[in-house]
């Protein structure tokens, strides 16, 4: 009896196991599966930052108006067809949220000249922007929205990024809405592209267009990293955005705080001077190796400089123990210091060595 009973239960414990092991593959597997981003996948950092991410559209009316000494019988006939002076200019550009007050940073060439900003949150909320403020030294402007339950970007610490790291840049490319594509760090620090007065782009190769200005360029873990600011072609003007596939520059998220707190405080960016110009004088040292060397080749009667000592004609090695090595470079370090910090100059001085220590200066606001 016993072996019929075990003979009989036997196939049952096996099905129920057989089903066991199918549910446990490829139902509960399936639906977590569901849930978990692939291996490879960036989606966490991208809905974190995204929120963070607006579009913006821009109007501006430009005056269409015949002037008279213009004004042929042709022209007041076309003019009449056309009806009226002026017509509206649109563009469009990217943003991103840096504070719970609403405050948005952005490129300046994004929204000079406009007589209308509307911004477009990912939520789908939209509102009119004003102006906080600019710095075109730097291509960055600050906006402005009243709305409430906003979710300013997390911003990394840019010291850290370094070539080969994986980046995403999310934008509004062609009024697409929020689109992001993924690239690494192909260089940074970039400077003497004479493309703003101060530089230090980081460079890389994450696919942006028209309408991705001012956009977030982001790390794997949805920190900001920088403000798309450019694509860079070859051949084309200082400031164009050529459509296409080119080298992106982005503006470092560290500079981007940085003036967003000076403007809200104060009302424009505060910047460091040292009252002194360079010239770049190429040597080759004992080694063969080619290198550069700044020449001081102007002072500021008065300034910073002259008060600690320089002279003309010296030689700046190094800069708070920093070799110094470019000069663009080095006005942009200067720059970034606080007015009244003590800044250490080393200094050749026909062929002798000289430390000489400056009161760095506030430099004039030229924007």
């Amino acid at each position: 009896m016993k072996q019929d009973l075990a003979a009989l239960l036997w196939p049952a414990l096996v099905g129920v196991l057989g089903a066991a092991i199918i549910l446990d593959k490829w139902v509960v597997r399936s639906e977590n599966s569901a849930l978990e981003p692939a291996q490879g996948s960036y989606r966490d950092a991208v809905s974190r930052a995204t929120p963070s991410v607006v579009n913006i559209y821009t109007a501006k009316l430009i005056d269409t108006r015949v002037y008279p000494r213009l004004n042929s019988p042709l022209q007041r006939r076309l003019r009449a067809n056309r009806g009226g002076g002026q017509r509206i200019e649109r563009s469009l550009g990217s943003g991103v949220i840096l504070s719970n007050d609403g405050h948005i940073v952005t490129n300046n060439h994004v929204i000079k000249g406009a007589d209308a900003i509307q911004i477009l949150l990912a939520d789908g909320r939209s509102a009119s922007a004003s102006v906080v403020g600019t710095d075109p030294e730097t291509d960055l402007a600050i906006l402005r929205v009243e709305l409430t339950d906003l979710k300013p970007i997390a911003i990394a610490d840019t010291s850290d990024v370094a070539v080969g790291d994986v980046v995403l840049a999310i934008g509004n490319p062609y009024g697409f809405g929020h689109s992001v594509s993924q690239g690494i760090v192909s260089g940074v620090g970039r400077f003497g592209l004479q493309l703003s007065t101060y530089e230090g782009y980081i460079q890389t190769d994450a696919t942006v267009h028209l309408g991705s200005s001012g956009g977030a360029l982001i790390d794997t873990q949805g920190r900001l990293v920088g403000i798309n600011t450019l694509i860079y072609t070859a051949g084309a003007e200082p400031g164009d955005e050529t459509p296409g596939i080119g080298i992106n520059l982005a503006t470092p998220s560290d500079l981007a705080a940085t003036v967003l707190n000076d403007i809200v405080t104060y009302g424009r960016v505060i910047r460091g001077w040292l009252g002194v110009s360079v010239e770049v004088l190429f040597s080759e040292g004992s080694d063969g190796i080619l290198t550069q060397q700044l020449i001081v080749t102007n002072l500021a009667a008065g300034g910073p400089a002259e008060r600690a000592g320089i002279r003309l004609n010296d030689v700046i090695v190094a800069m708070d123990d920093e070799a110094v090595v470019d000069g663009r470079a080095a006005m942009f370090q200067i720059a970034q210091l606080r007015p009244g910090h003590l800044l250490r100059v080393d200094v050749d001085r026909d062929g002798t060595p000289i430390e000489l220590e400056a009161v760095v200066g506030t430099r004039a606001n030229n924007g």
